[in-house]
């Protein structure tokens, strides 16, 4: 059976993140680890398609990097490189960590949000080894330069570096301090998967199902942590609505989707996390989230959806997380209940130039408030800073359809 490279960029998104994550625990160093994997990944491109895939493609490429790994090693070693010869003898010592942390993804989330790091820095940095997302994507997700990113990222691995922070487990004691940059990061993930930043498609399966495999992790690890079954709930309700987002490849917005699409057993399963949530009467950010989710989710049709409770939640999370990109979450429930003049009111006063979403959502107010003129001219600058060939489309199809009116 032979392979293109299709496939092989499918085994890259289903198994770079744990590569990196056993090779730097093996060695302790992520630029040793990344730097191997991707020469796995680049020998992979040349032997798989003439041999065919391997049967364990995960074993073979995890396999293959560490033995480059070992070689670039033994070179640097040789040449008195203090760092490559201790390095060399924790592999050749590997330890066999016990702790509450027993996936390799995992523990590298936690080694990457290390209190040493910013909480920027922690995030960008597990969103590249585990997630695979490359610099661009990263400062997309960030909504910052790429440079800006690309130099967080070296200053990342160079600080952790440094302060020889550990690739081991961390203690029971110091996993909340953790939690909340690993809840970033998982939902960061899954936001990246949910909408892709760029690329022909609008949705990359592959990351949803990893942020929603290591939200059951984080929720078996912490049971008592309510954020993380509210981030759990989050991402199941919102990725509920998968198959329904698009129809023919183009892009279906939330008011027009065939509810009948919607996934009724992760609808359930968010809602039983969101109802045990509110009985634990702590409510967090994601918590909130999931809740307007929830609500979204019993509505079995547009036209149905209780949107002053939404406005309602909304006002709890500004009250309890403020952020830029909650306030125009708010502005477009508000616009359902006062009209899309009260909206705009609300995302004019946001400074989220840099943001395609922010345009998009002012475009669409503008259109309904009659101001024809004002939201051609956000479509075009919804359409220059949107990179995802979908929701571009979609982006243009709108903008001709206004106008032709």
């Amino acid at each position: 059976m032979t392979t293109d490279d299709a496939g092989i960029a499918h085994v890259f998104r289903e198994e770079h993140g744990r590569a990196v994550a056993v090779l730097a625990r093996v060695f302790g160093d992520l630029d040793i680890a990344e730097d191997a994997v991707q020469e796995a990944f680049t020998i992979a491109v040349e032997r798989w398609p003439a041999d065919g895939t391997p049967p364990s493609p995960s074993g073979w490429i995890i396999t293959t990097a560490r033995r480059r790994a070992i070689d670039r090693l033994r070179r640097e070693a040789n040449r008195d490189d203090k760092h490559a010869q201790a390095a060399l003898l924790l592999e050749q010592d590997e330890p066999k960590e016990e702790g509450p942390v027993a996936d390799d993804r995992l523990r590298l989330i936690f080694t990457c949000c290390h209190p040493a790091l910013s909480p920027a820095a922690r995030v960008a940095l597990t969103l590249r080894m585990l997630g695979g997302l490359t610099t661009p994507e990263i400062a997309r997700a960030f909504l910052v330069p790429e440079p800006t990113m690309a130099q967080r990222l070296v200053r990342a691995k160079g600080k952790i570096r440094a302060a020889h922070i550990p690739y081991r487990v961390p203690r029971d004691a110091d996993l909340p301090d953790r939690l909340r940059g690993v809840l970033a990061v998982v939902y960061l993930v899954f936001n990246e998967g949910y909408t892709a930043s760029s690329g022909a498609d609008l949705v990359r399966a592959d990351l949803c199902a990893e942020a929603i495999r290591l939200g059951r992790l984080l929720v078996e690890l912490m049971p008592d942590e309510p954020e993380a079954a509210g981030l759990l709930a989050l991402m199941l309700l919102n990725d509920s609505r998968r198959s329904a987002r698009t129809s023919g490849g183009d892009l279906v917005l939330l008011a027009d989707q065939d509810r009948a699409l919607w996934d009724r057993e992760q609808i359930a399963e968010g809602q039983d996390l969101v109802r045990r949530c509110i009985r634990r009467g702590q409510p967090g950010p994601y918590q909130l989230q999931a809740a307007i989710a929830a609500v979204h989710s019993d509505a079995v049709t547009a036209a149905d959806t209780d949107w002053r409770q939404i406005v309602q939640l909304y006002d709890h999370l500004m009250r309890l997380a403020p952020s830029p990109v909650a306030a125009l979450n708010r502005a477009v429930a508000v616009a359902e209940v006062d009209g899309p003049a009260a909206g705009l009111t609300i995302a004019d006063g946001l400074d989220l130039d840099g943001f395609g979403l922010f345009h998009a959502i002012r475009a669409d107010l503008l259109r309904r408030a009659g101001r024809t003129d004002d939201a051609a001219q956000a479509y075009e600058r919804a359409i220059d800073l949107t990179e995802n060939a979908v929701e571009r489309e979609f982006l243009r199809r709108r903008l001709t359809e206004l106008r032709r009116r």
